[in-house]
């Protein structure tokens, strides 16, 4: 089911506000050593996934060439740019600070690396272990927001299945456009590819590096090139 991972998201941000409403109070110290943790896993996580490639060269070229891309077109601060726009429309008082946190979970939720290759593993071969990860990331992360901003953090959840089963669903539909041989090439780099950008996440999450992740995502469709190229040459 390709949707699976996408809905379990949803529910985990649901069950985290929900918690968050009732939990108002989390010591700093269980915040720090948790995300420390879900940091560390996310890590192993990437590296496992990137251990998959056949073709480590076009891993590495697809990287250097989506990372020029996405620091020329400057992903990461227009999205930043995008959310503070946002943010700015969001109104004042009670409906404003619920929107508030609607718009603060639902960018934090949905802007990201995870949320695209999680969804494209769920849509290409049924692989949910990467939504599952996010989910209890996003859980978590909707405890603290729901305590700060309130319980319209539960929203978020809304265009956070919207947009992750979407991409899952169009990932189910590439193999009428690719033959199988081509399709296994490119599971296994945009895999391999997708899981260095997770380590990248997992390092900023444990505050060793700060990686403009955002910036390599153009590195899953040069991937993608780079296998459809070979595979007009070579077959």
């Amino acid at each position: 089911m390709a949707l699976l991972g996408t809905i379990v998201n949803g529910i985990c941000i649901i069950v985290g506000a929900l918690l968050g409403a009732v939990f108002r109070h989390i010591p700093e110290r269980i915040k720090s050593t948790v995300m420390n943790g879900i940091g560390l896993s996310v890590v192993v996580l990437g590296v496992k996934m990137g251990l998959e490639s056949d073709q480590f060269l076009v891993v590495i070229i697809s990287l250097v060439v989506g990372g020029t891309l996405g620091e020329i077109w400057d992903i990461e601060e227009k999205l930043e740019r995008l959310g503070k726009w946002v943010e700015r429309r969001v109104g004042h008082g009670t409906e404003g600070a619920i929107s508030k946190g609607f718009v603060s979970a639902t960018l934090l939720f949905v802007v990201g690396s995870m949320a695209i290759v999680g969804a494209l593993h769920s849509g290409l071969r049924g692989d949910h272990l990467v939504l599952y990860t996010k989910s209890i990331l996003d859980g978590f992360a909707s405890i603290i927001l729901t305590a700060t901003f309130g319980i319209g953090v539960i929203f978020s959840a809304i265009p956070v299945v919207v947009y992750q089963g979407s991409i899952a669903l169009m990932a189910t539909q590439i193999d009428r456009f690719i033959p199988p041989s081509a399709l296994e090439a490119f599971i296994a780099e945009s895999t391999a590819t997708g899981g260095i950008l997770i380590v990248a996440i997992g390092l900023n999450m444990l505050s060793l590096t700060s990686i403009r992740v955002a910036n390599l995502l153009p590195s899953i469709l040069v991937n993608a090139l780079i296998v459809a190229f070979m595979h007009m040459l070579f077959g």
